[in-house]
């Protein structure tokens, strides 16, 4: 389990992609090798999810996961289709143990002290921040790694190509989640080129921390 929480921690970026169409998945896992992010969390925010899991987890060259998990029934079918860890918005205990029992990583969704403190009790040492810039983003961060020093997070909610340097700099943050890298408007228009040219600039701030 702690292999997939191990290499997102080392690529510290998780493009958050909306697939509306399976078909999209090979190019846009092209697209992230080319840019040299290996790493996608595919929402189940549309039916295609599994399908387009399903064809990134066959490449073998990239840790796709499943994000916006919401029920037990989406944890069975991220892991059918292949996916290497979980994200969800909130902390269900329900979903947090069923994928517990299946061995599965998950990052469930934290804003507030009392919601880690539920993910500890879990036995959790990763969680999503969300929604990151509404609850105070860095600052909040900060705050948090005082009485939680043994907590990581994932970020995610707001941050731009321009506000990541900030978060990576935070000794308890294991990666930052991006929705920019993959705006749903070019992947459904095909524009591969321009998605390719955002992870590279990605790519280059993390390369500059």
């Amino acid at each position: 389990m702690r292999e997939a929480l191990e290499r997102i921690g080392q690529l510290k970026l998780v493009p958050m992609v909306v697939l509306d169409r399976a078909e999209l998945a090979g190019p846009f896992g092209d697209a992230l090798v080319a840019g040299g992010l290996p790493i996608a969390e595919i929402t189940f925010r549309t039916p295609t999810a599994a399908d387009a899991i399903a064809a990134l987890a066959k490449r073998g060259d990239l840790l796709v996961g499943a994000g916006t998990v919401l029920t037990v029934e989406q944890v069975d079918r991220a892991i059918d289709a292949g996916a290497a860890f979980l994200v969800s918005p909130g902390t269900n205990p329900r979903i947090v143990e069923h994928a517990q029992m299946h061995r599965m990583p998950m990052l469930p969704g934290v804003a507030t002290p009392t919601d880690i403190e539920l993910a500890m009790s879990l036995g959790l040492e990763a969680v999503k921040f969300f929604p990151a810039e509404t609850m105070g983003g860095v600052g909040a961060l900060k705050a948090l790694a005082g009485p939680y020093p043994n907590m990581r997070f994932l970020p995610t909610g707001g941050i731009t190509r321009e506000k990541l340097p900030d978060y990576l700099k935070l000794p308890s943050v294991l990666a930052c989640g991006g929705s920019w890298l993959a705006p749903r408007d070019k992947l459904a228009g095909g524009d591969f080129a321009a998605i390719r040219k955002l992870i590279e600039q990605a790519v280059k701030i993390l390369g500059a921390r």
